[in-house]
């Protein structure tokens, strides 16, 4: 969970070899209104928005990048806080944004950890499709409070698992 850039607010994902696989920043460390969800050589995939309503508190938007173009007129994926219930904070994230479609994924956290360990992302059918943990060597220790892992289910667009991690982070929801 370490910024790549000097002064900067973000993070920074390997994969399980430690190749750089994204980097998230703000490029800007007095405000969180608006991160970049980068892949290694630093193209942005997403920009990622936090919006306010006066009656439904906030969501925050994801715009995914097509070559080299970021289209802020059609988000790739929101995401709506719900009720909190008994410490345990829930969202559903919309895709695409159609207002026909029902919510295709869930955030699902039981505590209130600010880096998101034991956060799950479940599909419309309640199956796990991601899971954020500590991060432990083989022999069981555990390497940092900042050092997680993320496994996510195959053929699950892990660009998008990250940017709904991201807004799991920066809302702390």
């Amino acid at each position: 969970m370490k910024s790549l850039v000097l002064n900067g607010k973000g993070c920074t994902v390997f994969d399980s070899d430690g190749h750089v696989m994204y980097r998230v920043d703000n490029y800007n460390s007095n405000s969180g209104n608006e991160v970049f969800l980068m892949d290694f050589d630093g193209r942005v995939l997403f920009t990622i928005i936090r919006k306010k309503f006066r009656l439904l508190g906030l969501s925050w938007e994801g715009y995914r990048a097509c070559d080299k173009e970021i289209d802020l007129k059609k988000p790739g994926f929101q995401v709506r806080k719900a009720l909190k219930i008994l410490r345990r904070c829930e969202c559903k994230v919309v895709l695409g944004l159609d207002k026909n479609e029902p919510y295709k994924y869930k955030i699902k956290s039981s505590g209130t950890n600010k880096m998101g360990v034991g956060c799950k992302i479940t599909d419309m059918f309640g199956e796990v499709v991601a899971e954020v943990k500590k991060k432990e060597t083989r022999s069981g220790v555990v390497l940092g409070d900042d050092v997680l892992t993320v496994v996510v289910k195959p053929c699950v667009d892990h660009s998008l698992i990250m940017g709904l991690l991201v807004v799991y982070n920066l809302h702390h929801m």
